[in-house]
């Protein structure tokens, strides 16, 4: 069982809890971007399991990138920004997995 509020506090939390809803809902958000581009790491953890069904985007890059460039301001900046809070989001969950 997860412990959402361990979770919480990851680097990129606020970013890919929020995306989970989102993708259980069927949102195409930024958050649901993220979720789907680190799908291998949700369903092996076990996050995805928490949900009843996660609609996972088709080309989630592509659908992120171009959900950036539609809100105005440095898309390939703010790209790279949200890649990088989903990767330290991604080591965190995959050191406390490693730990117990």
């Amino acid at each position: 069982m997860m412990d959402w509020t361990a979770l919480s506090n990851y680097p990129g939390a606020e970013l890919v809890l929020p995306g989970l809803r989102d993708a259980a809902a069927g949102r195409v958000t930024i958050g649901s971007c993220l979720v789907s581009i680190a799908r291998p790491l949700m369903e092996g953890s076990g996050l995805a399991k928490t949900f009843a069904a996660i609609t996972y985007i088709a080309e989630p890059e592509h659908t992120l990138y171009r959900l950036l460039q539609e809100q105005g301001g440095d898309a390939y900046s703010r790209y790279n920004s949200l890649l990088r809070r989903l990767v330290s989001f991604e080591r965190a969950l995959r050191q406390a997995q490693s730990r117990s």
